[in-house]
């Protein structure tokens, strides 16, 4: 069966039996090119894919998935998900009321581009990062995409399908000059392969990694500290689901009672975007088949809304937002599409750290406090020009007092799938710890 079969007969099925069922089924695709030493050595390919359901039996919940589509095997699966559900104690479990969300293709022929020319990119990528006398060794020179098919049917009415991916290119590779070494990494991501430049990401890794050498010591102290993009993300990843429903719900946020209540400078908004033209993760409607939209977690340092499925949504009598999220194989959660630190005014530089990367994030960060303690690489800014680069500090503070001494944000955005699908500009952030020499 196809994975919409599947859920016809699920559907037929659970009818019969008088249970409410929510099916959702995702197929996914993936190709992996990795170049080493002007050789394609490893090229990877996979399909995977499989159903889950979720069954409400007299208000009790239960799970059950599988990756074969027999009608042996979807019968196993709803008798499992019932029996699953009979063990549960909480009764107030139920399935959202449903529409017909329509068939959505997000992806295009963003991917469409021969497989021949997919492996030049990866061999010019290697290639061109050799050109600098500088890189020692290249750990990896990678093209790789992720394609998505979703598919969401309920007993309740719902209904529909969407198609999603992205591409990327990745380098990570060994830098040096005199004694000093550093191993760099860039990722260029898009959701066409045809905005992918193999010389453009060289020439970005070479100028990231390159202006790391020669770092020197930092001397402890308070530093305003300039963070760009990817480094802002990796800090703020641990800490979004303070906006989750469930987390509020389970007592793990510290925002559960500050909605309205300003928490941060007014330089700083954060909102979810599952519609950007350039957005890595949208979708149209979430794992319950409520349609999405854009949310502001944060306007202008207000906490203007939270993250909720049904469950979250109804016992905390807040709006629903569109950011339920299940796996196939998993429990229905919340989750954020595309995270965007809203562009400022831009930023300029002026005495300073500029925080290049952040390291150990999440060995580093308490996601329930917001303390954070974190080793760091950048550069030294004098007067507004980048002097000198210094390593050997960390970073350390609470993150919601950190997003209160915010003082400018920039005007361009960066994206990223690395810590979490979103963008950011730079970040100006007054008054921040920096432990040194």
């Amino acid at each position: 069966m196809t994975l919409q079969e599947a859920q016809t007969y699920l559907l037929q099925r659970a009818r019969e039996k008088g249970v409410d069922l929510e099916a959702l089924a995702t197929g996914s695709r993936e190709l992996t090119l990795r170049a080493r030493e002007g050789q394609l050595e490893e090229i990877t390919g996979a399909e995977r894919g499989g159903i889950g359901v979720r069954v409400v039996v007299a208000g009790k919940t239960g799970y059950a998935f599988t990756e074969e589509l027999s009608s042996e095997a979807l019968d196993w699966v709803l008798s499992e998900a019932v029996e699953n559900a009979g063990l549960q104690t909480e009764m107030d479990g139920f399935l959202p009321e449903g529409r017909s969300m329509g068939r959505h293709d997000l992806l295009g022929e963003g991917l469409s581009v021969p497989l021949e020319e997919k492996k030049a990119m990866a061999l010019t990528l290697e290639q061109e990062v050799r050109r600098d006398e500088r890189v020692q060794q290249v750990g990896a020179a990678a093209y790789s995409e992720h394609e998505y098919q979703t598919e969401l049917a309920s007993t309740r009415g719902a209904a529909g399908g969407y198609r999603s991916g992205f591409a990327y290119q990745m380098i990570n590779a060994v830098m040096s000059e005199g004694e000093s070494i550093k191993q760099g990494f860039e990722l260029k991501v898009s959701r066409e392969v045809s905005a992918l430049d193999p010389a453009s990401t060289a020439q970005e890794f070479i100028r990231k990694t390159g202006r790391l050498l020669g770092a020197r010591p930092l001397k402890s102290g308070r530093y305003t500290a300039y963070l760009e993009p990817s480094a802002f993300l990796s800090l703020l990843a641990p800490f979004l689901d303070h906006w989750s429903g469930k987390q509020i719900i389970e007592g793990k946020s510290r925002l559960g009672d500050k909605l309205g209540q300003k928490i941060a400078s007014e330089a700083f908004s954060l909102y979810d975007d599952p519609d950007h033209p350039e957005g890595l993760m949208n979708a149209p409607f979430d794992a319950e088949g409520t349609p999405t939209r854009t949310i502001y977690l944060l306007r202008q340092g207000v906490v203007e809304s939270f993250m909720h499925n049904s469950q979250t949504a109804n016992k905390l009598d807040q709006e629903l937002t569109g950011h339920a999220s299940r796996s196939y194989k998993g429990v229905l959660g919340v989750g954020a599409h595309n995270v965007i630190v809203a562009p400022g005014s831009g930023v300029g530089l002026k005495d300073g750290v500029l925080v290049t990367d952040l390291m150990g994030v999440h060995a580093g960060a308490n996601p329930i406090s917001g303390d954070f303690s974190l080793q760091a690489l950048g550069l030294k800014i004098e007067s507004g020009e980048e002097a000198y680069p210094v390593e050997n500090f960390t970073i350390s503070g609470n993150f919601f007092d950190l997003i209160e001494r915010i003082v400018a944000v920039g005007d361009d955005l960066e994206w990223s799938v690395m810590y979490l699908a979103g963008a950011s500009p730079i970040v100006e952030i007054a008054d921040v710890a920096f432990a040194g020499a």
